[in-house]
């Protein structure tokens, strides 16, 4: 009976994956300062969370472990809390107002 052998083999060079993550990091960021809607930020932000699974994704292939890959699915359940509780929060001041402002965010004090 043979054993079955991870492949090793990469589609593209690893660097061009650090590449990818990075750009899709600093996306998020430029998402993040730039846009004053709440919508954006969050969209922003998992968009970073998504740079950084790909990273760690990256690495634990590079490395040959699986730490990446949990820490992956880690962030991939915090990215989903976040945007529950990131979208309710949304939903409340949107229905206060009809345009919400990021920097206003004191229209959800009592």
């Amino acid at each position: 009976m043979t054993q079955w052998i991870p492949q090793t083999q990469w589609l593209a060079p690893m660097e061009s994956y650090i590449a990818l993550s990075a750009v899709m990091f600093f996306l998020g960021v430029a998402g993040v300062i730039a846009r004053r809607n709440p919508l954006i930020v969050l969209m922003s932000i998992e968009l970073m969370f998504n740079a950084a699974n790909l990273a760690l994704v990256t690495f634990a292939k590079l490395w040959g472990n699986n730490v990446g890959h949990i820490f992956a699915f880690l962030v991939i359940t915090v990215a989903a809390a976040e945007a529950a509780i990131g979208l309710a929060i949304v939903v409340v001041a949107f229905r206060k107002q009809q345009y919400v402002d990021v920097d206003e965010a004191s229209a959800l004090k009592g």
